[in-house]
């Protein structure tokens, strides 16, 4: 497994945002991520997210670890 360094849920959202996701609601501490022809994704929006969590929600966007690496 790839080494991630934790990042932002603000953060997060700006890589998801290069791969056509857009925030279409929040409650509370959670963000909600759509794209066209993706999965839905949910993050959260604290100031470190751990790399496990980092891997589930790559892995649930169907994005390679490359590729977020490539655009982080």
């Amino acid at each position: 497994m790839v080494r991630l360094s934790p990042i932002s849920g603000r953060k997060l959202v700006n890589v998801l945002a290069k791969f056509g996701y857009k925030v279409v609601r929040q409650r509370g501490s959670h963000m909600r991520l759509s794209a066209p022809d993706r999965k839905s994704v949910t993050v959260p929006d604290y100031k470190a997210i751990d790399q496990s969590l980092i891997h589930k929600i790559i892995r649930d966007a169907e994005i390679s670890i490359e590729e977020f690496i490539d655009n982080k």
